[in-house]
């Protein structure tokens, strides 16, 4: 049993609340609870998760996406029957309840993080020209172009060394040279990385048909010119428990249409006007977790992009699901998104 009380939250509490509670606290987990400390529901990063999918916002009411009929155990259950509750759900954690069901703790299966990443490869994909960034990727490729005091990939690779990882493929095109000089084998960093070397142009999923050994579990695919905060612990558990073959990272985006919208039916008359119309989307992060059966359906050297992988996954009857990032996220595709991963960076809002 482990202390609980940073894991409460009142049933007035919203979205933003149960997340910082959960990322705070050892025990991933907001316990909702009312007044009397009487258990109301749980909710997880994976519930927060579904539940902006659903179109709920950071400032909903946590009510709106917990789990109101959480698994419980009753505080005077023996420890290894609780720890088998544990294992049938597949679960973490779970609340401990006196006879009233009011919380009176929690009890935690400890579990290493580093465990997410056994035999699990990350492919990041360094390969593009960077021609939106102008000169500065004229004599540099833009994964080596630095924000703050070290290259954006470095960065990208030392938060997966920091999560875990262990095992990284750099897949390769656009002054490739000046990259593997750079990272070698990766031993600098305690890991070890290979190289996807594309001869020509494969597109954001093409170069996986280059993996040179076959892959034992799910693997992570991103794109290289990204930073982000991304839980990747949270984001592997959410393919797994979904069962999915492939997965990706979506990111909200807002978009509101400078103008009065009409309406207009079929003889032209007027139906309606909507001024300033905002419209929402989910639009891919450029991060990506698939199964090792989805290489089955890439050709070798054949060009291909991440949505005609997942429209192939699809077909074939697999399971997609979008996994909503509200962390810190920032694709440095222009030279004002250079400059903000730069200010981003000396300020301390990326870490």
């Amino acid at each position: 049993m482990t202390d609980y009380n940073k894991n409460l939250i009142s049933e007035d509490s919203n979205i933003i609340n149960a997340l910082e509670t959960i990322e705070k606290s050892e025990v991933k987990i907001a316990i909702i609870v009312d007044a009397n400390r009487i258990l109301k529901g749980t909710a997880t990063d994976g519930d927060i998760r579904r539940g902006l999918i659903r179109g709920e916002t950071l400032h909903s009411n946590i009510t709106s996406i917990m789990n109101s009929s959480p698994t419980y155990s009753n505080i005077k259950e023996r420890n290894e029957v609780i720890e088998k509750v544990l294992v049938q759900k597949g679960i973490e954690e779970i609340p401990l309840v006196d006879e009233a069901l009011r919380v009176v703790g929690v009890f935690t299966k400890k579990s290493r993080l580093t465990d997410k990443w056994i035999e699990r490869d990350v492919v990041i994909m360094c390969g593009g020209l960077g021609s939106r960034l102008g000169d500065l990727t004229k004599n540099c490729p833009k994964p080596l172009l630095k924000v703050g005091d070290k290259p954006i990939l470095e960065s990208i690779i030392e938060r997966f060394c920091n999560d875990g990882c262990r095992s990284i493929y750099l897949s390769v095109n656009y002054q490739s040279e000046k990259i593997i000089d750079y990272f070698g084998d990766g031993s600098k960093w305690g890991i070890s990385i290979k190289y996807l070397e594309e001869k020509k142009k494969l597109g954001t999923a093409g170069s996986l048909s280059l993996l040179d050994k076959p892959l034992k579990k799910s693997f992570v695919v991103m794109n290289g010119d990204i930073l982000t905060n991304v839980n990747f612990d949270s984001f592997i558990s959410f393919h797994e428990s979904n069962n999915a073959t492939a997965s990706m990272c979506v990111r909200e985006y807002d978009f509101q249409v400078p103008y009065g919208v009409v309406k207009l039916d079929s003889t032209g008359k007027v139906l309606s006007i909507e001024e300033k119309p905002k419209h929402k989307f989910f639009v891919s992060a450029g991060v990506y977790l698939l199964n090792p059966q989805v290489l089955e359906l890439l050709k070798p050297g054949e060009n291909l992009d991440m949505p005609d992988l997942f429209e192939r996954v699809k077909k074939q009857e697999g399971t997609l699901y979008s996994f909503p990032i509200h962390e810190y996220w920032l694709d440095i595709g222009r030279v004002d998104d250079f400059e903000k991963a730069k200010m981003d960076i000396d300020t301390g809002i990326y870490k």
